[in-house]
């Protein structure tokens, strides 16, 4: 079967519409979308809700901030946020081509679920929320609820991502995202990590740290974390992150980018030197 019907409404209730008749395959950005039938055409019917100017949008409403589906990389690059979003900013710099960031979208890019999405340790690290709406009403979830596995969403059928939101509570503090893959640009990473931390008399408070693409799906590392709370907020941070304490929330996996041990030390490195670019950037800067 071959594209049947490809829509591209100017409103989210004429995109639920559309959800609410034939079966559908929503389309934000369409930068992977092709690539990942495994086929030279699309199938059956596309719903492209780039159109809906409802949904592009980053702003911030009664202190949370809100990324519509429909906003793109470039869009977050060029947004007036917080500290806490750097390393939002850091990973959409590092998605592909700047054309690719020009089209593709952070709801896009959670949604296609790929252990490699590049947003998704920086998300985990701010607590998302995702926003999504049907022809029966509204649900928000934890991101780390919404993605179930590889590829694999907890989105049902006729239910579309309207927003992806950042509580108040996770945009303090200020964060770094780092990643390690075979060459520069155009990579898709053997690890990458986020880090956020809130630094109050001197001492970490509330870290939020999360690494991806070591294994099926982002993961925090609330072991890690608990380690870290209440320590001093020196050049001395980077040395307490040890894989002992990395390994226990992370499952990582073997391809043919790297094996599984090596992943585990080479995200248990990127998370002391995120570290040290957050509390000591002079010491990186020497390293």
């Amino acid at each position: 079967m071959t594209l049947a019907a490809y829509h591209r409404p100017a409103t989210i209730e004429e995109a639920l519409s559309c959800l609410d008749s034939d079966p559908v395959t929503i389309a934000a950005g369409c930068t992977d979308l092709l690539a990942a039938t495994g086929s030279r055409e699309l199938t059956g019917n596309v719903l492209d809700i780039t159109g809906i100017k409802a949904l592009r949008h980053v702003r911030k409403e009664a202190g949370d901030v809100l990324i519509g589906a429909a906003a793109t990389w470039s869009d977050v690059i060029a947004a007036d946020l917080p500290p806490s979003f750097d390393m939002l900013k850091q990973a959409a710099r590092e998605v592909g081509s700047v054309q690719i960031q020009n089209a593709g979208t952070v709801a896009g890019n959670i949604c296609n679920a790929s252990p490699a999405a590049d947003g998704m340790p920086c998300l985990l690290a701010m607590d998302a929320e995702v926003v999504t709406r049907s022809a029966a009403g509204g649900r928000v979830l934890a991101l780390a609820d919404f993605v179930t596995g590889p590829r694999r969403t907890a989105l049902s059928a006729g239910e579309l991502v309207t927003a992806i939101r950042i509580p108040a509570t996770a945009t303090g503090g200020r964060s770094r995202f780092l990643k390690l893959g075979a060459r520069r640009y155009l990579v898709i990473s053997i690890a990458m990590v986020a880090a956020r931390l809130e630094i109050v008399d001197g001492r970490v408070i509330h870290p939020a740290l999360s690494v991806g693409a070591c294994g099926p799906v982002a993961t925090r590392l609330a072991t890690l974390e608990e380690a870290l709370e209440g320590q001093p907020a020196d050049a001395r941070l980077a040395a307490r992150v040890t894989s002992d304490l990395v390994a226990p929330d992370l499952s990582p996996i073997a391809d043919i980018r790297a094996d599984a041990p090596y992943r585990l030390e080479a995200a248990t490195e990127l998370l002391r030197r995120a570290l040290t670019g957050l509390v000591a950037p002079e010491a990186e800067a020497a390293a």
